[in-house]
């Protein structure tokens, strides 16, 4: 009899997590510090355990023209943790019969084509949303990045067909938005709703998402929503919300603390609403997160880590001792956030932020999930603060000596001349490219996404470098020409002069052909 006492109680008290958590005060301090250190002006921080939000508060400012406090309710764009709704969407198809994961795509959009005809006919629902297209990472976001562009879903679903593929089908992961905009079309020809009427009315209403609306055209009270900010050159600064509705699919959702502790308190109830509803079943639920496509793991992982990949719109890997984490990030220009949950603990961790500086983010989560999973202080801050700062050096450095070069080209009589290189250039799926010169100096601009004009610069020979008028892109690219025998251009390729360039500013998939 002592013994299965003894058992019982064992068993109960391994049913606690017996770690000594991160405390409040500690938490506020850590977040305090990490505004400081990444030089974010808001983060709204949030945990979720065994079913109870147990931290919800937003530390610094929305916005550093009004200066007013963020706080746990204040509205923020969570960008790609949107794909996991996505997903979610289209299980509930699947659940209803009108979807299979493994139906073709020109199943239910005929019109789509790829680059390679075999892969159109095999590309399947799933491959739309687990990164394996074979194209390059971020094909094609410059269809609907950065906003102000005039491409919509129809272009994008035309356009996929000119994006060459840089690895065989279905061999490596690269993170594509493109497929999961063209999904949203899938749900909207098999549902008969518009993904964000779907989102909004199928999941986040009875879910209970009251705040949150699938789109930020959507947003009518505004009155508690951040702005965007970003790091420009060498100070962080106020800028415009900047996302296109075309993508809403892939990372459109407008959210807050509460309502993202709420949708993973669903999802960790097996997908059952606090009214008892069911919206997907346990079926469904365990396949959006099963791995589909799989990444490798770093020797000397952080979390001890044996195997980590994307699922149905989530990433997933197992953390110390075995415990499965599904999880995800989002990035809009000013804003980055990180949605994370070890549903056998029990525990969420949700970072919204109005910088876009992920460090600040993976600070958070990390420091409060090693509380939960035993782990002694690993000085996150210190760590990615340092990684940070280096990293910013080095890009700044870079930037330095690129511009000095262009300092020493402006002298250069041997630079081409305006007949040389003036005129349109044709990308298959961007559209047209303008160079101009009004007798001092030259001007860049996409006729399709006319925000993105600019300067161009001589740098060599052949090379010029084409200087965003909107700074905080921080996105200046090399524009390599191709000449004929006559010395006048005949094209031209893109490339980034710094890293630090967000990859969807995909520049380097154009390739400009000169039309006159």
């Amino acid at each position: 009899m002592l013994l299965k006492k003894c058992l019982a109680i064992i068993v109960l008290f391994s049913c606690f997590n017996t770690y000594a958590q991160i405390e409040e005060q500690q938490l506020d301090e850590l977040i305090k510090k990490t505004l400081t250190t990444f030089d974010v002006p808001g983060i709204s921080v949030g945990i979720l355990k065994n079913g109870e939000i147990i931290y919800a508060k937003g530390h610094g400012v929305r916005s550093l023209t009004n200066k007013k406090d963020m706080n746990e309710n204040t509205l923020v764009g969570v960008a790609s943790n949107s794909k996991g709704f996505t997903c979610f969407a289209l299980a509930m198809m699947v659940g209803e019969g009108k979807l299979n994961w493994d139906d073709k795509v020109r199943k239910h959009i005929p019109e789509f084509k790829l680059y390679e005809a075999w892969v159109t006919e095999a590309f399947t629902v799933r491959d739309l949303v687990t990164h394996r297209s074979g194209m390059a990472l971020g094909a094609g976001d410059l269809m609907f990045f950065p906003e102000g562009n005039n491409f919509d879903v129809n272009d994008v679903i035309s356009n996929v067909k000119y994006l060459e593929p840089k690895s065989s089908f279905r061999s490596e992961f690269a993170y594509n938005n493109n497929m999961f905009i063209i999904a949203g079309e899938v749900l909207k020809r098999v549902s008969g709703l518009s993904w964000e009427e779907f989102i909004e009315t199928k999941i986040m209403k009875p879910v209970g998402m009251s705040n949150s609306k699938a789109s930020y055209n959507r947003v009518i009270d505004r009155s508690n929503i951040i702005d965007a900010h970003t790091r420009t050159d060498g100070e962080v600064v106020q800028i415009p919300h900047d996302w296109s509705a075309t993508a809403n699919p892939a990372g459109g959702i407008i959210s807050n603390v509460p309502d993202m502790l709420t949708w993973a308190k669903f999802l960790m109830n097996d997908g059952v609403t606090s009214e008892e509803k069911r919206l997907l079943s346990t079926e469904q639920l365990h396949e959006l997160w099963q791995l589909q496509t799989p990444l490798s793991v770093k020797k000397n992982d952080s979390y001890d880590s044996n195997f980590k990949g994307y699922g149905l719109g989530w990433f997933l890997t197992d953390v110390k001792g075995g415990h499965k984490q599904v999880y995800h990030t989002g990035g809009l220009l000013g804003t980055v956030t990180q949605f994370t949950m070890i549903p056998d603990l029990n525990l969420a961790i949700v970072v919204l932020t109005n910088q876009m500086v992920g460090a600040a983010f993976n600070t958070i989560t990390n420091t409060v999930k090693d509380s939960y999973l035993g782990y002694d202080d690993r000085n996150w801050l210190k760590n990615y603060g340092d990684r940070n700062t280096n990293y910013i050096t080095y890009n700044d450095s870079i930037k330095k000596a690129v511009y000095a070069k262009v300092a020493l080209a402006a002298k250069d009589k041997n630079s081409p001349k305006p007949y040389q290189i003036t005129g349109t250039y044709r990308d298959d799926w961007f559209g047209t490219i303008t160079i101009s010169h009004n007798e001092k100096s030259y001007t860049i601009t996409c006729e399709r996404s006319p925000n993105l004009q600019g300067e161009l610069l001589p740098f060599n020979a052949t090379t010029f470098v084409a200087k965003w008028n909107n700074r905080s892109y921080d996105a200046d690219v090399f524009v390599h020409f191709t000449f004929d025998e006559t010395g006048n251009a005949t094209g031209a390729t893109m490339s980034y002069i710094a890293p630090i360039t967000d990859f969807s500013f995909d520049f380097h998939d154009l390739n400009l052909k000169k039309t006159n």
